[in-house]
């Protein structure tokens, strides 16, 4: 191949160019907010196979179309018309081959680096995490709201925010759906950088021009993407002591998420951050969160590879959970936005039969 001409691939959902040394991989469902279908999982899949094997590829990149999006998750609507043909192994089988994408790219031997631009969610969080360079915008909003739909936040992510957060935020974001914006996403360590969404292309184009010169070591090549990066890089990132402080005190560690709400009921400080999260706690699946408590305890020290797995077993009993199917009709179908959950509060779940 020659580096110095372009190749472009493009697949329904997926458009895949090279420019020199650099593999630009585009998510393009944009009416869908570049939300992964199997097509897309596959397709970027064999393009990395391809980027792997050429000694002509020294860095992935990866962006979403639309401008609204880099990726706002999964396919769920897949899944629940699975779950309702009786046939969660089709719900499964997708679920582990974009877990083992997740689990590729964290061991990628080149680098990797993601523009988190616009709404990422779900499977677009799951792409970032094993990145090696992830770029916020200050329009970029990110959150775990699977809860609302009777599910929990996969694609490893309880497990890897132990790596990335502050104390406190794993447990945090993870049962409340919490989202976090522009700056907060550097600060609460899912973005590696902030870039101006007007220097995005000049960004880009800092990329593109680096690919030949960069060093084979993978490290290396990444600190060196970076500085070259410093020029376009927002570097006033501002802190939030406060809610810090109140997030370690509230969620770090807790093994009861009635325990949790009681003390939510009860807290005197932050009174704007307690009664928010205590609704936004109260309108989820109780059966979902109390799940998503137990596997933040369960994976919080495990390998990532040991993470992907359990998270199999949690979807293979919440695919199956009355929840599921409920939630995602209540939020995502008709959109009544009034789900019955099973059981309907939190005191009446009981041990989960999960085997983690």
């Amino acid at each position: 191949m020659n580096p110095e001409a372009p190749e472009n691939v493009s697949e329904n959902s997926l458009r895949v160019k090279r420019k020199g040394f650099v593999m630009t991989i585009t998510l393009d469902r944009p009416k869908d907010l570049n939300t992964l279908n199997l097509e897309t999982v596959r397709g970027i899949r064999r393009a990395m196979d391809d980027a792997a094997a050429s000694d002509d590829v020294r860095l992935i990149l990866f962006r979403g179309s639309g401008g609204q999006a880099f990726c706002a998750g999964g396919d769920i609507k897949f899944m629940s018309q699975a779950v309702r043909d009786r046939d969660v192994d089709r719900a499964l089988r997708f679920l582990h081959e974009e877990y083992d994408l997740d689990l590729l790219v964290r061991r990628f031997p080149k680098p990797v680096v993601v523009i988190v631009h616009g709404i990422t969610m779900g499977g677009g969080l799951g792409l970032a995490a094993g990145a090696d360079l992830v770029l916020a915008t200050e329009q970029t909003r990110m959150a775990m709201p699977e809860t609302r739909i009777g599910f929990f936040p996969d694609v490893g992510a309880t497990g890897w925010m132990f790596a990335k957060c502050p104390p406190g935020f794993p447990e945090f974001l993870g049962l409340t759906g919490y989202e976090i914006r522009g700056t907060e996403c550097v600060r609460l360590g899912f973005a590696d950088c902030l870039i101006p969404s007007v220097q995005l292309d000049e960004a880009i184009g800092v990329i593109e021009r680096a690919g030949p010169g960069l060093p084979l070591e993978k490290d290396r090549a990444t600190k060196e993407i970076r500085a070259l990066l410093e020029p376009v890089t927002e570097i006033d990132i501002p802190t939030n002591t406060d809610m810090d402080q109140w997030v370690r005190a509230y969620f770090e560690g807790k093994t009861s998420v009635y325990e949790l709400l009681n003390n939510l009921r009860q807290c005197s400080i932050q009174g704007t951050l307690c009664d928010g999260v205590f609704a936004s706690l109260s309108e989820r699946s109780p059966t979902g969160v109390v799940l998503t408590l137990d596997l933040l305890r369960h994976n919080e020290h495990q390998p990532m590879k040991s993470v992907y797995e359990t998270d199999i077993k949690a979807a293979r009993f919440m695919l199956t959970h009355h929840d599921f199917v409920e939630g995602v009709r209540a939020r995502l179908l008709d959109k009544d936005d009034n789900p019955q959950w099973l059981p309907a509060r939190f005191e009446d779940v009981g041990p989960l039969d999960v085997v983690l």
